[in-house]
């Protein structure tokens, strides 16, 4: 039996290829469908969730693989006579339709990946090569492009995949011919088909037309998501004026480390550098809750089994900045989901004139304040949260 392809039938390499990636994308998709549709309210389910998006992952990559080898075996090898040259248009729409599962079968892995790799934390790939792509920076507004792109490649794949099947049955039921036998079995026609196969262009570049639209609509999609509505903060007057600064906080979710961001934050200071007294000055910190950027968990953290973001919409900082070991501290208290909790966040100043710069670290437990209370297991998301700031404010008049 012949490794390449023939004028009359398929060789194995082409017929191995063919059913591997059929196995490999017929698995990954319900395993995608059913990881979305799984609640993760409790550490088992959470878990179960996480198993399943790494196997689909996984797999997505393996299908990445197997499905470009594929593309360019198609190009470097001939390709069979169509079996009903007589039909010129049914010959062509199957070929556009191979011509897109073959697009379709390198940009819907990849855009999945790309997905994964713009994000941080929650179901790894599971290989030991890293879970980040060059090229590819993790920042929320190339997750997004990449989240719009996959999810709207996914449904061409789908559809490729009915027609695909669909034009399979015909030839198997109604035209009772060797379509599936070549494909399967490696059977050449009983009878030879004569007539050579016109090579047309026009199949692959409508595939590509299709593809390109595709993209620009996932494009459009990515760059204008459905957010919901949010306050946004009116900066106090303050004796210092924040110019510029980051909030983070870094959770531990199934042994990794996941850190987001809070866009929208203002803090009013009061500072003397040159005050006896231990209080040397306070400050009051409003942090809005839906401004923040979670990796892959931004969605799920805005929920009322974590942060409640609709309930409770903003956090706040009050504290008065005191003298310590190793620098200062702001002591205070942190009013989260509705509790109120004492703080102390440790922090480094360097002050030149009227500019200071400021940066600290604290941690906190998720439970004081209630959050995500259904996850009791620290393997499935960790209790400690660490807090980090970095600011630098100008001294106004």
């Amino acid at each position: 039996m012949p490794l390449r392809n023939t004028d009359q039938t398929y060789g194995s390499v082409t017929r191995t290829l063919h059913w591997l990636t059929a196995l490999v994308i017929l698995t990954a998709i319900p395993l995608g469908i059913v990881a979305n549709n799984l609640p993760t309210d409790t550490d088992a389910a959470l878990r179960t969730t996480a198993i399943l998006f790494s196997l689909h992952k996984t797999l997505g990559v393996l299908a990445f693989m197997v499905g470009t080898i594929r593309t360019l075996s198609t190009v470097i090898q001939p390709k069979p006579t169509a079996l009903h040259p007589d039909r010129p248009v049914e010959t062509a729409l199957a070929e556009a339709v191979h011509w897109v599962l073959y697009l379709s079968l390198i940009l819907v892995p990849l855009t999945g990946w790309a997905h994964h790799a713009a994000t941080t934390g929650f179901a790894p790939i599971l290989w030991p090569f890293g879970q980040t792509l060059p090229f590819v920076p993790q920042t929320q507004a190339t997750a997004d492009l990449f989240e719009s792109l996959h999810w709207l490649f996914t449904k061409v794949l789908a559809a490729a995949i009915v027609f695909h099947v669909a034009g399979a049955l015909k030839h198997m039921l109604i035209d009772k011919d060797e379509t599936l036998g070549r494909m399967a079995y490696g059977r050449a026609p009983v009878e030879p088909i004569q007539q050579p196969q016109r090579q047309s262009r026009a199949p692959a570049i409508a595939a590509i037309v299709l593809y390109a639209t595709a993209l620009g609509a996932g494009t459009l999609m990515g760059q204008s998501p459905v957010a919901p509505q949010q306050t946004e903060l009116v900066t106090p007057t303050s004796e210092w004026q924040v110019e510029s600064g980051t909030l983070s906080i870094t959770i531990r979710q199934l042994g990794q480390d996941v850190t987001g961001t809070f866009a929208d934050w203002t803090a009013a200071i009061t500072f003397d550098e040159n005050a006896t007294a231990r209080d040397m000055g306070a400050i009051t910190a409003t942090i809005l809750i839906q401004s923040l950027t979670l990796g892959a968990v931004t969605e799920q953290a805005m929920g009322p089994e974590v942060f409640d973001a609709t309930t409770y919409p903003t956090a706040d900082f009050e504290a008065v900045i005191v003298t310590n070991e190793t620098g200062f501290a702001a002591d205070g208290t942190l009013t989260l989901k509705g509790r109120t909790v004492p703080v102390n966040l440790p922090f480094f100043l360097e002050l030149e004139d009227d500019r200071a710069i400021v940066s600290g670290t604290t941690t906190l437990d998720r439970r004081n304040y209630g959050i995500a209370a259904g996850y009791t297991d620290q393997a499935s998301l960790g209790f400690p949260v660490v807090v980090a700031i970095e600011l630098q404010a100008v001294r106004g008049p």
